[in-house]
């Protein structure tokens, strides 16, 4: 199956000879002489290096057709991850080399979107932010009020990250998935 390049989308997963390729940006370019272009950025699904390409406008290029299914993390055994599909039941190992710092933020029963290619993982797509429990907490030192401030905290998956000094253990923090920052404490 192939795009042109004149159709590319962010997300979109291209098979460039034989290598995958996740577009991130990409941009139409008229130059005052010559031909239309599509300058891109790709990330490589595999390696995770991130390349700039140029593309002619209007080229034809490889588009891989990638599945994403929403499957449940079950818990993790020895160096993978075991997800199961919640409509067939069958449970999938992913070695938790193709999930990356996604595996900073699973905790059982949560359900994330799992993207594979003819059989192969290719990751798995968190939501934007996750809510996680504070397993581990320095006390805040009584009068430290000044605004800002901060201390590290570990949380129920093993990720350690900066917190106001109000949090405490048992504490549960809503986490952005992008960037592994503490956004607000959620009650209950």
């Amino acid at each position: 199956m192939s795009v042109s390049t004149n159709d590319l989308k962010r997300g979109m997963t291209l098979d460039l000879g034989g290598t995958l390729f996740q577009v991130l940006e990409f941009q139409h370019h008229k130059p005052g002489k010559g031909n239309a272009v599509v300058r891109t950025k790709l990330r490589n699904v595999k390696t995770g290096a991130v390349l700039d390409k140029t593309f002619n406008s209007d080229e034809k290029v490889g588009m891989a057709r990638v599945e994403r299914s929403e499957m449940q993390f079950l818990y993790k055994e020895g160096g993978d991850l075991v997800f199961m599909d919640s409509t067939t039941y069958e449970q999938l190992h992913v070695p938790a080399a193709a999930v990356g710092d996604a595996v900073n933020y699973l905790v059982e029963g949560m359900s994330p979107v799992v993207a594979t290619h003819e059989g192969q993982v290719l990751g798995v797509e968190l939501p934007a932010s996750v809510v996680l429990k504070v397993t581990k907490s320095d006390p805040g030192v009584k009068g430290n009020t000044s605004s800002g401030a901060t201390k590290p905290a570990t949380l129920e998956t093993g990720i350690t990250v900066q917190v106001p000094l109000f949090v405490e253990q048992g504490d549960s923090l809503k986490i952005d998935t992008r960037t592994g920052e503490y956004l607000t404490r959620e009650k209950g």
